[in-house]
């Protein structure tokens, strides 16, 4: 038997991948550790070979002969988890016979900097390859978004297959079958690291989306005093407009669900602790490294760390005074105005997301290609919202926009939508519901587009306590200056 591609681990995401390509006609050799992981796929699979114009399934009883199923070049799709598991599954590979042309994949939530070291490292024994996904288990089964990266030769063998299986969207960027003819979300974004950076900062955005949506829904259930079902309703007729998404979708759903034991709402019953994974962290992280702001980003990963310590915060309900000014609000105008404030906060979380993209890509020579992200974001994946189609029309209209937040039309649209969003900022801090990320991104905003801001305070304090030195507004700003600010009468030397 000769398979076009291979999949080692058979997990939830091995799996799935597997029988979506399968399902669109690939002949796909397994493995995994766990034999019971392998008679599963080999079961589902079979039932879908069955079927005119499906592909095959063989599963291996090792890597040996997991080769010898292959046709050659080989090419091998790794979904292990990250980290050491991905060398060390590549080395067996090579003591079982991988030659230099054949290609492996990496398909997991690896660290962009891994992926890099990767391609250095296994140069002339293989062709490494990376292949970030997104869409959950879900997703990968029915159609998930597939950011490549790595050697543009190998693309050439793995892209008729990641086409194939990936999400589609027709001419208006909506989300159809991923078995009709449409524009696929899958695409090759440059060298190795590239794909999986952008899953990274995916992540980031994905972190904050959820964050800003959690706290439209504290508002909306403690100063609107509505009901989790009441919300839900919100929330599904906001999905029918510009706020429009994946995750506005499944929060409706989920807010609308009942317990099954107790009959009140199921999201009440469940305890407020958020758990992460770490790529949001390391999209903070990079964030600050590279000296590209992403605080709304960053704050949704505090507001994660902050939810899991519940024993301080039960603690402190009880001490901590609020002396909150709560106005009777008009739940119709509040609803409008909150809206708007979603919107320009999620706004402003996917430029901060594509402006740390930008700064990483300039910094490490990837030439990213922005139109290309948006768009194989518009369907498959959890951060899949109807907005990107915006985006993507955006990037394709300048490519070389600074900031996506400077582009006309969604000028046009936060000017439109402003005052709503400063509205609910300020009867959050009066209410004393915490909005971290709404109003993180307010400040963003506000200190983007403030033409003079405090730093030339903050830099006179660093030349005074550390002689750091400072530019001045009436000198080409590379020539520096020093004030003995102790000394009397002040001098001022240039540096």
């Amino acid at each position: 038997m000769s398979c076009q591609i291979a999949m080692i681990g058979l997990g939830v995401m091995g799996k799935s991948l597997a029988l979506n390509l399968v399902d669109h006609g690939f002949s796909v050799a397994g493995y995994d550790l766990n034999q019971a992981n392998r008679l599963r796929t080999l079961q589902e699979a079979a039932s879908l070979s069955t079927i005119a114009g499906k592909g095959t399934f063989a599963a291996a009883d090792d890597l040996t002969h997991l080769l010898r199923l292959l046709n050659t070049p080989r090419v091998i799709a790794l979904s292990v988890p990250a980290g050491d598991v991905v060398d060390e599954v590549i080395a067996q590979l090579l003591d079982a016979g991988l030659s230099s042309q054949d290609i492996v994949i990496d398909t997991g939530n690896s660290l962009w900097t891994d992926s890099e070291r990767r391609e250095k490292e296994y140069t002339g024994r293989l062709r490494f390859f990376s292949t970030a996904v997104s869409g959950g288990e879900q997703g990968a089964r029915h159609g998930p978004s597939l950011m490549a990266s790595g050697d543009p030769e190998a693309w050439t063998f793995v892209q008729p297959l990641w086409q194939a299986i990936a999400a589609k969207v027709d001419a208006s960027g909506q989300p159809i079958d991923s078995h009709q003819q449409g524009e696929s979300c899958a695409a090759y974004l440059g060298p190795a690291g590239a794909g999986h950076y952008v899953k990274m900062v995916h992540n980031g955005i994905e972190y904050a989306d959820m964050q800003l949506i959690c706290e439209a829904y504290q508002y909306l259930r403690d100063v609107m005093t509505l009901s989790a079902p009441e919300i839900g309703q919100v929330f599904e007729r906001w999905n029918q407009g510009v706020l429009n998404s994946y995750l506005m979708e499944i929060s409706a759903d989920i807010l609308q669900q009942h317990d099954p034991e107790t009959g009140a709402a199921l999201v009440e019953m469940i305890l407020d602790t958020a758990e992460q994974k770490g790529t949001g962290l390391w999209t903070a992280v990079n964030s600050l490294q590279s000296g590209s702001p992403a605080p709304s980003l960053v704050q949704a990963v505090f507001a994660r760390s902050l939810s899991a310590n519940k024993a301080r915060r039960v603690t402190a309900s009880k001490q901590l005074p609020a002396q909150t000014l709560i106005a009777e609000p008009c739940l119709d105008s509040t609803l409008r105005d909150l809206e708007s404030a979603l919107y320009c906060a999620k706004l402003v979380v996917y430029a901060q997301g594509f402006d740390l993209m930008k700064t990483t890509s300039d910094s490490e020579g990837w030439q990213l290609n922005f139109t290309d992200i948006a768009r194989i974001w518009r369907s498959g994946c959890i951060i899949r919202a109807g907005f990107l189609h915006q985006i993507a029309q955006a990037y394709q209209h300048q490519p070389l926009l600074d900031h996506l937040l400077l582009a006309p039309e969604f000028v046009s649209e936060l000017s439109k939508r402003l005052l709503g969003w400063r509205h609910i900022a300020a009867q959050s801090m009066q209410s004393g519901v915490p909005m971290p990320c709404l109003a993180s991104a307010l400040s963003y905003y506000d200190a983007l587009r403030c033409e003079v801001l405090p730093a030339n305070l903050l830099q006179a304090q660093r030349d005074y306590f550390g002689a750091h030195t400072y530019a001045r507004v009436d000198h080409p700003a590379d020539k520096k200056f020093h004030v003995l600010w102790e000394k009397s009468p002040r001098q001022q030397v240039a540096r």
